[in-house]
């Protein structure tokens, strides 16, 4: 094994790239997956991966997509084989999570047991709460040898700026009924570390399973409940096609408008690409969103405009 200072990286999912360069060796990275766009200075380095269905669609019609190629026991995503290869990486960081959301970490450890030595590593990540997310950094950073003082202080740091929300928000009275919503058509509510960090953010988490899958869901379901409101974060949708999704949902189902939520101008959209669905250094931000929305007249870390938005019809 070369020295791991100079290890060839390949990050096969947007959280192990920013896990990657959070632990200071983006350097080390050679090869990425094709929604890895964060840090921003990752163009030179080669996409390995591509999707097989039509990313620009809607919700409903890349819902349906998916649902066809994980019938057929397909993968959702291609990976470039030949480029993979010849970049002979010393580490491959995946996931185990989700088959929607990257290569399925079978299909990954299928290419390595057949391609390379046994000098490729794999390292999956599988997390599922915030712990688990923290936990995941502790462990790239040992399997990279780069666990030391100054790493260690920046997980720290993560932490720190996690209880001082959690200290603020404790404190607040009104603790409002949060819905968050993963996918509008059909519907989907966050599960996993969201409703943990709605609690922490000073809300009242609701239908969302704290440390369990995100899960389809009825409309009725979100009518029964009523939220006082309602955070729009749609996995790998960013705001401007949450906003367009949203509209449409609107409009075919007008039953939308009896919410409370919706009445007192409490439906919120949020970029779901770039925050809450990728479980690496960011979470803190998204919590941070999170508190903003949920307290703004308490919390307020500048993310308005640029990583949430209030929904006006």
């Amino acid at each position: 094994m070369m020295d791991n200072n100079l290890a060839k990286i390949v990050t096969l999912i947007p959280s192990a790239t920013e896990i990657v360069a959070f632990l200071g060796q983006r350097k080390s990275i050679v090869g990425r997956s094709h929604e890895c766009d964060y840090p921003n200075n990752l163009k030179n380095i080669a996409k390995l991966t591509s999707p097989k269905i039509n990313v620009d669609g809607t919700s409903n019609e890349i819902n349906k997509q998916i649902n066809t190629i994980l019938e057929n026991s397909l993968s959702v995503y291609k990976v470039d084989i030949e480029k993979l290869k010849k970049l002979d990486p010393d580490f491959i960081i995946t996931q185990a999570h989700c088959d929607v959301c990257a290569v399925s970490f079978s299909e990954v450890k299928n290419i390595v047991d057949k391609y390379f030595n046994k000098k490729t590593k794999i390292i999956s990540l599988e997390p599922n709460t915030l712990d688990d997310v923290f936990n995941d950094i502790k462990r790239v950073a040992k399997n990279l040898n780069v666990e030391n003082k100054a790493n260690n202080k920046l997980i720290e740091s993560l932490k720190i700026r996690l209880k001082k929300i959690k200290s603020l928000s404790s404190i607040q009275k009104q603790k409002p009924l949060v819905a968050c919503i993963e996918w509008i058509d059909p519907l989907m509510i966050a599960g996993n570390w969201i409703p943990e960090m709605v609690n922490i953010a000073g809300g009242t988490n609701i239908l969302g399973k704290s440390g369990g899958d995100s899960h389809w869901i009825k409309f009725e379901e979100i009518l029964d409940q009523d939220p006082e409101i309602i955070i729009f974060i749609p996995c790998g949708f960013n705001i401007k096609k949450t906003e367009e999704e949203l509209k449409n949902y609107i409009k075919k189902n007008n039953s939308i408008r009896l919410l409370k939520a919706y009445k007192n101008h409490k439906f919120f959209v949020a970029d779901g690409n770039q925050f809450f669905n990728r479980p690496g250094p960011r979470l803190v931000e998204s919590l941070e969103i999170f508190a903003e929305i949920i307290h703004p007249d308490i919390f307020n870390f500048k993310h308005k405009e640029e990583g949430w938005i209030k929904y006006n019809d």
